[in-house]
C-alpha cells in the first residue's frame, strides 16, 4: 500500500450534522405543496441522497406536484437552514493537520449548497478539490466523484481514503477499491471505523505530517 497523499471526505454526517437542516429544507418543500412533513425513514433517506432523488423520493405518493416542486426548489435559499448544521467538533483541527503534506477534497451528493456551506463556515481554503452531484453524470453510490477527485490531484486509489457514514458511501469508496473509513457508523463494512476526525492520525496508515513532527520537537 502506497504512503497517504490525498483525503477525501462525505460532507453530511462526517463533516456536519445537517440531519435536521436537511428535515427543515424538505419539509418546506412539502409544506409548500401542502403535504405532512417527512416520516423518519424518508428522513433517512435524504440525509444520504441527492437532492434531485430526494425531491422525487418525498413526493413519490403525489406524483402530480413533483414537476413544480423539483422547479421550486431551485428557487429556495438553502442559507437559512445552514442553522441547524453543526460542524463535527474536530474538523479544523484535523483539516489543519493536513497541510501541507496532504490534498483534501470532498465528494458528496449536494448540489449548489456545497460553496455556500463552505463559504459560511471558513472551510474553503482547507479543500483542494470539490466534486458534487452536479459536477458528474453520474452522482454517488457511482464512483465517478473519486475518479474525478484522483485525477485532478493526480493521485493513485491506493495513495487515497475517503470517509463516510453511509452505505451509499461505502459504495462510493469500493466502487474503486479505495480505502474506506466509517465515520461513526459501526454497522458499515470498512477497512477502519472511527468516532473522530483526530482518531484517524492513530490509524496504521497514517503519515506523521508536518504539524505533527513540529508539534514533537
Amino acid at each position: 500500500m502506497s504512503a497517504l497523499k490525498l483525503v477525501i471526505f462525505d460532507c453530511d454526517g462526517v463533516m456536519f450534522d445537517s440531519k435536521e437542516a436537511n428535515r427543515a429544507y424538505y419539509n418546506h418543500l412539502l409544506a409548500r405543496f401542502g403535504h405532512p412533513p417527512m416520516p423518519e425513514a424518508d428522513v433517512e433517506y435524504v440525509h444520504i441522497h441527492h437532492v434531485m432523488d430526494s425531491v422525487r423520493h418525498i413526493f413519490r405518493h403525489h406524483p402530480e406536484d413533483f414537476p413544480a416542486a423539483d422547479a421550486y426548489r431551485r428557487e429556495v435559499d438553502y442559507t437559512p437552514y445552514l442553522r441547524h448544521m453543526r460542524m463535527e467538533p474536530d474538523l479544523r483541527e484535523f483539516l489543519e493537520l493536513l497541510r501541507p503534506d496532504l490534498n483534501a477534497a470532498i465528494s458528496t451528493n449536494r448540489t449548489t449548497t456545497m460553496s455556500t456551506i463552505l463559504k459560511i463556515f471558513d472551510l474553503e481554503r482547507y479543500f483542494d478539490v470539490v466534486v458534487t452531484a452536479t459536477d458528474v453524470a453520474r452522482p454517488k453510490p457511482h464512483p465517478d466523484a473519486l475518479r474525478k477527485i484522483l485525477a485532478q490531484c493526480r493521485c493513485a486509489v491506493d495513495e487515497a481514503v475517503y470517509i463516510g457514514d453511509s452505505p451509499v458511501d461505502q459504495e462510493h469508496a469500493a466502487g474503486v477499491g479505495m480505502r474506506f473509513i466509517a465515520y461513526k457508523s459501526p454497522a458499515l463494512v470498512a477497512d477502519h471505523h472511527v468516532t473522530s476526525f483526530m482518531a484517524i492520525t492513530d490509524l496504521p496508515f497514517w503519515p506523521a505530517t508536518a504539524a505533527q513532527r513540529q508539534a514533537a520537537s
